[in-house]
């Protein structure tokens, strides 16, 4: 195993493992006949695998900040798989996408629409830095597909600069650039020349930093880069979403200097933060630093439908013969119609500034009532997406005590994420009505009472 790679925790990184003991108990005490036939019925046609098959329950609607269960069951949607920025099934995207439908429910490739043109220009007007250029994906993995492919044109070289823990995609490019072994372990040869460095975690530094700047992180990126010289870029998670750890105070922005003195590229990828969640449309707005090329995905298609983009810097667009994001639904009019209602929900109603309002108030109500928790570490956030560290008093992550607080909440009516084995991760629509906010909160804070 490589560095970063070994040990239970690290395989546990990206979700809540679905082959825990606690996962039959949850079924056998609280499904009924029709869930407990659906989710036998989908373990024998899919493949089993981690995070996903055997599931949790079965699903038959979804509606603002809830699902409701083959069994009647209501569940407040605290985990969305990020892609629930406006809830499930938002009127606005709805009606967008039926009238995509109905006018142009798919235009080949060699051709353009209207949809897809005007998405273009919506997204590239709306992120700082620019001037942009776009391309479309109906996949977050297959834009950072995309990506690597441009630094390398752009740059001439091929080795890539990222962090172990960071997820960029389950491709097996995506994966050899990201750094988590639960899409890397047992899969023979990945991609070459993509290297990774420790990253910079408050309070548990691999580099031994003691100073809010990380000073000791930003140095070893330095040396490096300066070493070595032929890497292309550098791709990383401004926040590191699955747990939500905010990097030291001006880190990006030492990053970005860095880059530029060695002629690094410099990638965000967003893709799960899209669009608004962070309080602000995009994430680095926040970092003081502007990206060469932005990643997004998932809530871009405003829960309904697949769609990914990649922004690059407009000069980039310079290799006319060569295919960078050559793709079957690359301009899909459903998707940038569901996108489109997507962009003018959150500016209509001003969600960012609502996530700001309702995120700070969450954040501090979750600090003030679990201080002095003995098993709840550290309490952080950026803007409606929080996270709660559980640790056990000899510092080791609490991850039976994190998957007792899931399986009890999910009991009760709140489903949510684990990420990285003990870190409860909580995000709700952006749109969640407070009576439901406030009702989710009641039901975590019990249970982590309960086990207190």
């Amino acid at each position: 195993m490589s560095e970063g790679e070994s040990g239970g925790a690290v395989d546990r990184s990206e979700g809540d493992v679905n082959l825990s003991p606690r996962r039959d108990a949850h079924l056998a005490r609280h499904l009924g006949p029709r869930g407990r036939e659906l989710v036998a019925r989908d373990e024998a046609v899919f493949f089993r695998q981690a995070l996903s098959t055997p599931c949790l329950d079965a699903i038959l609607a979804a509606h603002g900040a809830r699902l409701r269960t083959a069994d009647g069951r209501e569940l407040l949607d605290f985990h969305g798989n990020s892609v629930h920025q406006l809830g499930f099934g938002h009127p606005r995207v709805v009606a967008a996408v039926k009238r995509a439908l109905d006018e142009l429910p798919f235009c080949p490739r060699r051709f353009t629409n209207p949809y897809a043109v005007e998405l273009a220009e919506r997204l590239c007007a709306a992120a700082p830095g620019g001037p942009w250029k776009l391309l479309l994906a109906p996949a977050g993995t297959v834009a950072v597909g995309m990506a690597l492919r441009l630094v390398r044109h752009l740059t001439g070289r091929h080795k890539i600069l990222s962090f172990w823990g960071s997820f960029h995609g389950v491709g097996l490019d995506a994966a050899s650039v990201g750094g988590e072994a639960l899409f890397r372990r047992e899969v023979g040869p990945l991609l070459p020349a993509t290297e990774h460095l420790p990253p910079p975690t408050r309070g548990r530094c691999p580099h031994g930093c003691t100073d809010d700047a990380h000073s000791g992180c930003l140095e070893r990126i330095d040396r490096v880069l300066a070493a070595e010289g032929d890497f292309a870029a550098l791709f990383a998670e401004p926040v590191r979403w699955t747990t939500v750890e905010l990097p030291p105070p001006g880190f990006w922005r030492a990053v970005r200097e860095i880059c530029d003195r060695h002629g690094v590229l410099l990638v965000f990828d967003e893709i799960p933060s899209c669009l608004g969640r962070s309080g602000s449309l995009f994430v680095y707005e926040q970092m003081q630093a502007v990206p060469d090329i932005l990643l997004l995905g998932k809530g871009l298609g405003g829960g309904l439908f697949p769609l990914a983009a990649m922004l690059a810097k407009a000069a980039f667009d310079r290799f006319p013969a060569f295919a960078i994001g050559h793709v079957t639904h690359e301009k899909s009019s459903v998707g940038c119609a569901a996108a489109l209602a997507t962009l003018a929900v959150i500016e209509e109603e001003d969600l960012c500034g609502r996530v700001r309002r309702l995120g700070e108030l969450v954040l501090g109500r979750l600090r003030e009532r679990l201080r002095g928790h003995p098993l709840v570490a550290e309490v952080r956030g950026i803007g409606m997406q929080w996270a709660l560290e559980l640790r056990r008093p000899d510092g080791a992550p609490a991850v039976a005590e994190a998957e007792e607080v899931l399986y009890g909440c999910l009991a009760r009516g709140l489903s949510f994420k684990i990420g990285a084995g003990s870190t409860l991760v909580l995000g709700p629509p952006l749109t969640i009505a407070r009576a439901e906010l406030e009702a989710a909160l009641a039901i975590l804070e019990d249970e982590l009472g309960r086990l207190a």
